[in-house]
């Protein structure tokens, strides 16, 4: 396969970057989207031109570390699956290909492709966590009974890996879907209700806090996730929230 590909390219967070163009040949089908990216930084390399930077660490479709804006779609175009999941043969030869870094006021661009989402983080560690008591005194978490309706709920929301498709997709750069699926699956068990009222209250106002829009309810975030996060995580905080509101 022959491609043309416009990848953007930028310094540092201060550089004003751009689109830069790379014609490529011999690009195998069954090859992923990263290893594309590695045989062109194989050849800039070799001729002793500046590789591009881009994320990646498992490649397979767990970390979500491989967040790539692709002909205008996060992860590109296949559904269900991250970037290193992508393969070339959705793509046809003679193809120009558009590489973008996710964009987001709250994810500031590190250099090429590559962006800073530490605020995910941030908001993590203001809530999305469930204390235990490790002296000597634990419970054994199966003791417990779960409604498998309730446990199965709270698996499909912990299947969020936190690569950000959703604020990419969204025009306002939410990440409702990610802050929901976060409190979701701590507020569908037991183990998290004694912090539920601290931990949404504190989780969405972190999420403010970096800079994060407001969710514009068109459903792009579900469809571009690549874990298939549904919707209903978003109902389901909103109601934890104005619940923990009146409580507070």
């Amino acid at each position: 396969m022959k491609l043309t590909l416009k990848i953007w390219r930028q310094k540092n967070a201060q550089d004003k970057g751009g689109i830069v163009d790379y014609p490529i040949d011999g690009i195998e089908p069954d090859m992923s989207f990263l290893e594309m990216l590695d045989v062109l930084n194989e050849q800039l390399i070799n001729k002793g031109e500046e590789p591009v930077a881009f994320d990646h660490d498992c490649r397979e479709g767990i970390c979500g570390m491989c967040s790539l804006f692709i002909n205008g779609e996060a992860h590109g175009p296949d559904r269900g699956v991250t970037t290193c999941q992508l393969h070339m043969r959705m793509f046809k030869d003679g193809d120009t290909i558009f590489i973008e870094p996710f964009r987001a006021k709250a994810f500031p661009v590190i250099k090429d492709l590559v962006v800073d989402r530490s605020s995910f983080d941030r908001i993590q560690h203001a809530g999305g966590f469930v204390s235990v008591n490790t002296s000597g005194n634990t419970i054994d978490a199966n003791t417990i009974p779960i409604n498998k309706h309730d446990a199965d709920k709270s698996f499909d929301a912990a299947a969020c890996i936190g690569c950000g498709a959703c604020v990419a997709t969204c025009k306002n750069s939410s990440a409702m879907l990610f802050v929901a699926a976060k409190v979701s699956q701590y507020a569908l068990l037991p183990q998290g209700k004694i912090e539920a009222v601290d931990r949404v209250l504190n989780m969405v106002h972190q999420m403010d806090h970096e800079g994060f829009g407001n969710c514009t309810n068109t459903g792009a975030c579900e469809v571009e996730c690549p874990k298939g996060i549904s919707l209903e995580n978003i109902a389901r905080m909103n109601r934890e929230y104005l619940s923990a509101s009146l409580q507070g």
